[in-house]
């Protein structure tokens, strides 16, 4: 039984609850995390979880820049539903994280058309699950996701924290990792994506300590998503994700924008550093 310091009586018993029809007035604020009156870049927001976290962070109010590596059509499209939900246009970036120089022309081309930054989230990753990448060879899918997933986005926190300290300018970097780094799994794929998904997660903790306290860093580790990779499961696999998953569904990319978007916001001021799971409750 918990008591208050200096009581001997419990808790309950000090501030028991109010009454049904007590006309005790409760002032309430708006818990929607705002971004309003600030920039994000979102790599990779042609489709999926890109796209959703640009929209999202519209919707609170920031002004967008996004990347697209092959798909400018889905980039035009994410850029056309941040307008429909009363965002500001748009700026469309091509990035393509393997290419060597990649990152610096970006930057130079943030620096021709964005006034300032805020917060940079690293979402781009190479697909080894769906499409082309899943015909790839092992050697293949490794050397895709080392080097987009983990040596782009080393790179382009890089290039963030640089940004942001040559302005001495607050700043927000937003990484993406995996839930099952964290407990492992079993196959190919999760073997592979563990190496650089993990890479990510340790470089993200300790890029935080290392930039602290004008920029945070997180990271936000998705677990079962619906997004390509979902369409294209077995019903099997779909309703094996459903029952190990303790909220009972797959997660949508909805659910991790929403994450994204608390991170990048005041709200989460006094967080860095850290790992937030998106995946619906599923422990090691």
């Amino acid at each position: 039984m918990r008591r208050l310091h200096g009581s001997g009586k419990p808790w309950y018993v000090l501030h028991p609850p109010r009454k049904q029809g007590s006309s005790t007035h409760v002032t309430t604020t708006s818990l929607a995390p705002s971004l309003r009156n600030r920039t994000m870049l979102v790599t990779g927001a042609s489709s999926g979880i890109g796209r959703a976290i640009a929209i999202a962070a519209a919707r609170a109010g920031a002004s967008l820049a996004i990347t697209y590596r092959r798909n400018r059509q889905g980039a035009e499209e994410t850029a056309a539903a941040i307008s429909g939900v009363g965002g500001v246009a748009a700026h469309l970036f091509e990035l393509d994280l393997a290419r060597p120089g990649a990152v610096e022309t970006l930057v130079a081309q943030l620096d021709e058309r964005i006034d300032a930054l805020d917060a940079w989230v690293n979402n781009a990753g190479a697909d080894i699950l769906t499409g082309e990448g899943r015909s790839l060879t092992r050697q293949q899918k490794l050397d895709a996701v080392l080097d987009v997933d983990l040596r782009g986005t080393v790179l382009a926190s890089w290039a963030a924290v640089d940004y942001f300290r040559s302005r001495q300018r607050p700043g927000v970097i937003i990484n993406m990792s995996w839930d099952h780094v964290l407990s492992g799994m079993a196959g190919e794929n999760p073997v592979i994506y563990s190496a650089a998904k993990g890479g990510i997660h340790a470089f993200s903790k300790s890029l935080a300590l290392d930039v602290a306290p004008l920029v945070r860093v997180n990271v936000i580790a998705p677990g079962f998503i619906d997004t390509a990779f979902g369409d294209e499961a077995s019903a099997e696999w779909r309703a094996h994700v459903e029952r190990v998953t303790p909220l009972g569904r797959w997660g949508t990319p909805e659910d991790v924008a929403q994450a994204a978007v608390y991170l990048a916001s005041d709200a989460a001021a006094f967080v860095t550093g850290q790992a937030l799971l998106v995946n619906g409750g599923v422990v090691s």
